[in-house]
């Protein structure tokens, strides 16, 4: 019997988690199935003026795949175009029971975009909303010869405002669920790809990551075990960010897998996100860092009652060191960050909900997930703890490969662990330090210069809400940090040299920025994110 040398971060995992746990892994149709047959009569989904039980949704997701079953058109695959909506998940389940592969696209994606998508993953059969802007874009869609089933589903049912009706060449899904019959569900191979989850595309078009059911039930169930299994009565969870979204999807994934309630929002607002958490008695709420700063800088946060909150977490960016020791001086909860990509649906690291964390780290690598950090140029040489270079990861977490694409997919992984683009460095205890992304590194007169560590500096000042720095042309020095901000409401204007005052001894001469540009507001992307890539792409445009 070989002897496993124990991870150095093994020893920081609270009491009773171990790394080599046996996580389950099965299709996406049982995953929910499952927790149906334990929790029949508990409610699975609030949303509008519905209450949705396991049971319910349960019948739903079967009468969906059913019907998805009795279309030719399927079999190539299927589009999902929709809003946080009950739709979403009975549209999801459905397909997957099915043994059909998805393919999800934001409503906030450009046609060229949303076009590119369908004709790369080959989905023929399109689900979205009874909504006219959603319904134009799908029809121009269909009108190019990209769909051939279109599938349109009213938020009426569940209490919203009535929609726009089905169009002519359309068809009502809420009629096809109810003229279908649920039967008996095919055998769905675990190792099947079942979601083509498209990148955000930094350059060039987006790839789909092809993400297994083993994939997203081996992501949804590690992140279950991390925070100590399931709650004997459940918990009561707020659910606002997209569900288009890879973050968002593999927890509403965990939450449902795990028989709690959900509540679902279509969007993130402040003002009702923090009534929800007082009126609900939310235990568990995911955002994303510019929700923690909305929340954090709202007017009446500090009479707030957020005690019901147990596992408040942040992801999709990395969390801002002052962000995340403000939200815990204001509201005594701590937010407990972590890391992960798309290509890793998306588990990665995790802070322990109990014991030891450090600020400002991503946290520990989750039970079942191995990484290491590498030489920048050699991926293969791997990298003692301190020394700073890229993560490579590996875990049943972990896609498939990138869709029809062979060459990319060489490129993208070493010795069996897929090559992140993310740098930073690991300590001696075995946590994890994101320094900034490997294609957002500024080269400098020679030095890399990370903006994650300026734009932390810069989140120190008093008076700066938000921020972002990007590498801007540097005659002199090829490239140099540019700085965007958003000052808090009633601060005096803030000028480059006050800043790079304040600066002085927080960064280094070579990191200092040379522009600053005060905004009102920052691009976002569809998740909420700060956007660098809008802001390169204004920057590239002016200087055309």
């Amino acid at each position: 019997m070989t002897t496993r040398t124990p991870f150095p971060w093994e020893a920081r995992y609270p009491p009773g988690i171990a790394w080599d746990a046996p996580i389950a892994t099965t299709s996406l149709g049982e995953h929910l199935a499952a927790a149906v047959a334990r929790h029949p009569d508990r409610v699975a989904l609030i949303y509008r003026e519905t209450r949705l039980s396991y049971a319910a949704l349960g019948g739903m997701v079967r009468r969906a795949a059913a019907a998805f079953l009795g279309m030719a058109e399927a079999r190539s695959g299927v589009g999902l175009l929709l809003p946080n909506s009950p739709w979403h998940s009975v549209a999801f389940f459905g397909a997957a029971s099915a043994g059909l592969r998805l393919m999800q696209m934001s409503p906030l994606d450009a046609e060229r975009e949303l076009a590119h998508k369908l004709a790369d993953s080959g989905a023929r059969v399109l689900v979205t909303l009874a909504d006219e802007g959603l319904l134009r874009r799908a029809r121009a869609l269909q009108a190019r010869g990209l769909v051939d089933r279109l599938l349109v589903a009213d938020d009426a049912h569940w209490g919203g405002p009535a929609g726009v009706g089905v169009p002519e060449g359309a068809t009502d899904f809420a009629a096809l669920l109810d003229a279908a019959e649920a039967g008996e569900l095919p055998v769905v191979d675990k190792h099947a790809v079942a979601l083509l989850q498209y990148t955000g595309g930094t350059t060039g078009l987006p790839k789909g990551a092809m993400l297994t059911h083993a994939n997203l039930t081996a992501a949804a169930n590690i992140q279950s075990y991390w925070r100590g299994g399931p709650e004997p009565d459940g918990e009561r969870v707020i659910h606002v960010l997209p569900l288009f979204h890879i973050f968002a999807l593999t927890s509403l994934n965990r939450h449902l897998g795990m028989g709690n309630t959900v509540l679902l929002r279509q969007r993130f607002e402040v003002g009702q996100c923090l009534d929800d958490i007082e009126q609900f008695r939310a235990t568990t709420i995911a955002g994303v860092p510019t929700m923690w700063i909305a929340m954090a800088n709202h007017p009446s946060i500090e009479t707030r009652d957020l005690s019901s909150l147990r596992y408040p977490s942040s992801g999709g960016a990395p969390l801002p060191v002052e962000v995340e020791a403000r939200f815990a001086r204001i509201t005594g909860t701590r937010l407990r960050g972590g890391w992960g990509m798309t290509e890793t649906a998306p588990a990665g690291t995790g802070h322990p909900a109990r014991g030891e964390s450090k600020m400002g780290s991503i946290g520990l690598p989750l039970p079942n997930v191995d990484m290491q950090v590498v030489a920048l140029n050699d991926p293969h040489r791997v990298l003692p703890p301190g020394e700073t270079g890229e993560f490579r990861i590996h875990g049943p977490n972990v896609m498939a490969g990138y869709w029809n694409k062979p060459e990319e997919n060489k490129a993208a992984f070493a010795d069996g662990y897929f090559l992140t683009g993310d740098v930073g460095h690991m300590d001696e205890d075995g946590f994890f330090f994101l320094t900034d992304r490997k294609k957002d590194m500024i080269l400098s007169g020679g030095f890399n210069v990370y903006p994650r560590v300026i734009e932390e500096a810069i989140y120190e000042h008093p008076d700066v809400a938000e921020c972002v720095v990007i590498g801007v042309p540097d005659a002199y020095r090829g490239q140099s940090a540019k700085a965007f901000v958003v000052l808090r409401p009633g601060s005096a204007a803030l000028t480059l040299d006050a800043l790079c005052g304040f600066l002085a001894d927080r960064v280094g001469r070579h990191e200092m920025p040379v522009a600053l540009e005060r905004r009102d507001s920052l691009p976002r992307t569809a998740v909420g994110k700060l956007s660098k890539l809008m802001l390169i792409e204004e920057e590239t445009k002016g200087e055309t």
